[in-house]
């Protein structure tokens, strides 16, 4: 847990993850310290060099030596950066520390990759609840006088505070910890922040970004609890309008917490926007440069896909994420019709064989199969029994030079939907796509050879042949 000396402010840093990676710096908000960003420091530090930050006069940081500014705290976190980043920073922000890294991708855009924001405080104004009943206390503990009151009742009524601020901390049925609750609280309590607290309550008044968001340059992915009480929701209308090109997602069951109170689901979209190669049940397993530098290759791979033509980068990238890389050698089987479909391959490299029996697709011995068609790169399968978890049509077997497939799992795709509505609708509209003009081309394959089977029939009648040939060529007449 080490301090640094940045410009002759000590801040102290919580780090994790491999030392040289793209820096993912965590800003806590108000009355907080890093243990606020502490949910997600795990998942982060998978793929970033993560940076988790008591800013000046919270947790362990001493304050700054002058009145407490949302720039300040911009202008000192942009030369945290620079120091220890060789390229753009990820910054993740809780609250005010939402609002300060949206004034650092302000005053600093060549510093900021993209962000993730949770409940920012974009206006400074917080909610009535906040400015009626917990900005008296606040603004009482500015004073010397002030701090001795509010400490003495706390100390001589117990829990005062809890009563006070838990109504706009967290949702009715919000899914926080006691031991997480306790923690932050203590954080609120902390002695001597009394005067950094009231400071801070007008730094945010003072730096009301109503009017600079379409500005921003950096791509931005905004979470907010459907009952916060401390940043209201009349903010995220003001992103909704100045903001267009920030994802906005609103969460039920969280109130100023989503990282503790509705943790899965928080990580979920942090994972989907920013493109870890993982699993929800594999939150927190390191992740090499290998397969990092993977991710980014099958995203560069998907735009010449059947199931990602139409996605941006970051989407695509998104996408990778989910993707499970498998080789086989020639002639091994992919997935064959006695297997239930819960996946949807694309073919990554190589050919893929489909094997089925045309007089009964999905049944049939293996020496009734025959060969359907080659998949080559690009070309996706499987998706009609990953919709419907049915069985297979035919079997999938890797061609004379073996085959290189992406697989995803239906329960990610179906996450990755619901996470990214927008993603979501394109890639439905994708594999809807590619679904037409597979059956459009199957019809046209029908069409031709039925053609072809009148022409036999007509020519073998021309030849009057005996009744029993005629009946043979008739059986293969299309219904």
């Amino acid at each position: 847990m080490p301090f640094y000396n940045i410009n002759g402010q000590d801040i102290h840093v919580i780090e994790e993850g491999t030392p040289g990676r793209q820096i993912a710096l965590l800003i806590h908000g108000w009355s907080s310290s890093w243990y606020a960003m502490s949910p997600l420091i795990g998942l982060l530090s998978q793929r970033f060099r993560v940076l988790a930050v008591d800013l000046p006069g919270y947790g362990q940081s001493p304050r700054l030596p002058q009145r407490t500014t949302i720039p300040q705290y911009a202008d000192l976190l942009a030369e945290l950066i620079a120091r220890f980043s060789e390229g753009p920073a990820v910054l993740v922000g809780h609250s005010m520390g939402g609002m300060t890294s949206v004034t650092i991708a302000l005053r600093h855009p060549v510093l900021v990759e993209r962000m993730v924001l949770i409940g920012p405080t974009i206006t400074g104004r917080l909610s009535a609840y906040i400015n009626t009943i917990v900005s008296p206390i606040t603004l009482l503990e500015r004073f010397g006088l002030g701090r001795l009151i509010v400490s003495f009742v706390e100390r001589a009524v117990v829990g005062i505070s809890d009563r006070i601020m838990r109504p706009a901390s967290f949702a009715e049925r919000t899914g926080i910890t006691e031991e997480d609750y306790h923690r932050l609280r203590e954080d609120a309590r902390r002695p001597g922040q009394g005067r950094v607290r009231a400071e801070c309550y007008f730094a945010m008044r003072e730096n009301n970004l109503s009017g600079q968001l379409a500005k921003v340059e950096a791509p931005a992915l905004v979470i907010w609890g459907a009952e916060d009480n401390t940043v209201p929701l009349r903010d995220a209308g003001v992103i909704a309008d100045e903001w267009p090109a920030a994802e906005l997602r609103i969460l039920p069951k969280a109130g100023h917490w989503p990282q503790f109170e509705a943790p899965q689901a928080t990580r979920r979209l942090i994972a989907a926007y920013l493109g870890l190669p993982l699993s929800s049940d594999k939150i927190n397993v390191p992740v090499d440069d290998k397969a990092l530098v993977q991710v980014r290759d099958i995203a560069q791979f998907l735009a010449h896909s059947d199931i990602a033509g139409n996605l941006n980068l970051a989407q695509r990238i998104r996408l990778a994420a989910q993707a499970v890389l498998r080789t086989y050698a020639p002639g091994e089987k992919i997935a064959e019709t006695s297997q239930a479909g819960s996946e949807l391959y694309v073919v990554y490299s190589g050919t893929v064989e489909v094997w089925s029996d045309p007089d009964g697709p999905g049944s049939g011995t293996a020496e009734h199969k025959q060969l359907i068609t080659h998949l080559r790169p690009g070309a996706m399968t499987g998706e009609y029994a990953m919709f419907d978890q049915g069985g297979r049509s035919a079997d999938l077997i890797a061609g004379k030079s073996g085959a290189t497939v992406l697989a995803f799992d239906r329960d990610r795709l179906l996450a990755l939907c619901e996470d990214d509505a927008v993603l979501g609708t394109r890639l439905l509209w994708n594999i809807g796509t590619a679904m037409t003009q597979r059956v459009r081309f199957i019809i046209w394959q029908l069409q031709r050879a039925s053609r072809r089977l009148e022409e036999e029939r007509q020519a073998l009648e021309g030849q009057q042949l005996p009744r029993e040939d005629l009946d043979k060529t008739r059986r293969y007449q299309p219904l």
